[in-house]
C-alpha cells in the first residue's frame, strides 16, 4: 500500500512538472482582398501560424426592400493553401429584428456561398465561424439561424461571443456551435471623453469573474489594431483607420497637443478625408503591456486554458508598433 500511495504521489508530482501545451498562434484577415505582403508572411513564419479566420464576405440588410444580402466578398489574389482557413461571415444584428426575414433561407444561401467561394479557390474548410453581436430581441432567430447553418454546412462551426454575452448567458443564450471566441475588445464607447473604446481594463474586470461560468469552450481574440477619434464641436463624427502618430507628426496641418491629441490648426484632406481647422483626433491603440495584462487577466479568470489565441487582424499597419516577440510573449501567459 505505502510503495502505491508513494508511486501516486510521484506521478501526480511529473505531471504537474510537465509543461502545459501553449494556445497556437492565430490571426483574423479583415480585408476584401487577400493578399499577403512581405512583412505578413514573416510574421505568419516566425510565429508557426498555421491558421488563418479569412472573413468571406458581410450579411446586411436592405430595410427598404426587407432582404439581405452578401457585401465585400472576398478575392483571393495570391495562394492561401499553406494555411488552415476558417470562413468567417460577419452577421449584422439588425437583420434579425426584422420579422419578414426568413431565416432559414438566409441560412441556407450563406453556407451555399461560402461553399462556392471555397470551390473557386481550391479552398477544404473544416471549420466556419459566424460572428454576430446578438441581443435579447434578436437571440431566437439568431440562435434558429444558427441551428439550420450548422446542418446546411455540414462543418465544425464557431461563433464570436461578446462580454455582455458571457455574463447574462442564461438571458441572451449560447448558440449551438462547438466553441466560442471570445472578443476581447471594443469594449467602450466612442466618445470624446471616453479613456479607450478599444480596451478599458475596468470596464473588463466587470464581466472577468462570469468566465469561468460559462459552458461554451471559448478562445480568446485580442486587439491590436489602433485608430483615432475624429472629434469635431466635441462631437465623435468619425473613426479614422491606418493613420499613424508618425504620419501627423510630420504633417503641418496638424498639431500634436499631448501624446494621444492631436489639433487640426489648417483645414485639409488627408487620406481622403476632410480635416476642419481645430477638429480633434483623439488616438485609441494597444499597448504591448496591454496585450500581457489582458493574457494575465484572462489567465487568471477561465476554468481551461484556451486552445488559440487569435489577434485581430493581419495588417502590416498593425505590426509596427510591437517588437517581434510580442505574440510570442502573450501565449506564453497562458
Amino acid at each position: 500500500m505505502k510503495n502505491k500511495l508513494g508511486f501516486t504521489l510521484l506521478l501526480l508530482l511529473l505531471l504537474a512538472c510537465q509543461p502545459s501545451k501553449k494556445p497556437a498562434i492565430s490571426f483574423y484577415y479583415w480585408k476584401t482582398i487577400f493578399e499577403l505582403n512581405p512583412k505578413e508572411q514573416a510574421v505568419l513564419a516566425q510565429n508557426n501560424v498555421q491558421k488563418l479566420y479569412v472573413r468571406y464576405f458581410d450579411l446586411t440588410l436592405d430595410v427598404a426592400a426587407h432582404q439581405v444580402y452578401p457585401t465585400s466578398p472576398i478575392h483571393f489574389k495570391t495562394p492561401i493553401k499553406q494555411f488552415t482557413v476558417v470562413p468567417v461571415v460577419y452577421i449584422k444584428n439588425q437583420i434579425f429584428l426584422d420579422s419578414t426575414i426568413v431565416v432559414k433561407e438566409v441560412a441556407h444561401k450563406t453556407a451555399d456561398l461560402i461553399t462556392r467561394i471555397n470551390t473557386a479557390n481550391g479552398i477544404a474548410c473544416q471549420e466556419i465561424q459566424l460572428d454576430c453581436d446578438w441581443t435579447l430581441r434578436t437571440k431566437e432567430r439568431y440562435l434558429e439561424f444558427v441551428e439550420v447553418f450548422k446542418r446546411a454546412s455540414q462543418k465544425r462551426i464557431s461563433a464570436t461571443i461578446r462580454l455582455h454575452q458571457v455574463k447574462y448567458f442564461k438571458k441572451t443564450k449560447i448558440p449551438n456551435v462547438d466553441s466560442g471566441v471570445l472578443m476581447y475588445y471594443n469594449m467602450g464607447k466612442i466618445a470624446p471623453d471616453s479613456l479607450n473604446s478599444i480596451y478599458d481594463r475596468n470596464i473588463a474586470e466587470k464581466y472577468l469573474e462570469s468566465l469561468k461560468k460559462y459552458p461554451l469552450p471559448l478562445n480568446f481574440a485580442l486587439p491590436i489594431y489602433s485608430w483615432f477619434i475624429h472629434i469635431q464641436n466635441q462631437k465623435v463624427i468619425g473613426v479614422r483607420a491606418k493613420l499613424s502618430v508618425a504620419d501627423l507628426v510630420k504633417d503641418k496641418n496638424f498639431k500634436r497637443e499631448s501624446e494621444k491629441y492631436f489639433r487640426v490648426i489648417q483645414s485639409n484632406y488627408k487620406n481622403g478625408v476632410f480635416y476642419q481647422e481645430n477638429d480633434i483626433l483623439k488616438l485609441e491603440a494597444i499597448s504591448s503591456s496591454d496585450l500581457l495584462e489582458m493574457a494575465s487577466d484572462l489567465q487568471e479568470n477561465t476554468k481551461e486554458s484556451p486552445s488559440e489565441i487569435l489577434f485581430y487582424d493581419l495588417d502590416q499597419f498593425n505590426f509596427n508598433n510591437y517588437e517581434k516577440s510580442i505574440f510570442e510573449q502573450v501565449i506564453a501567459v497562458f
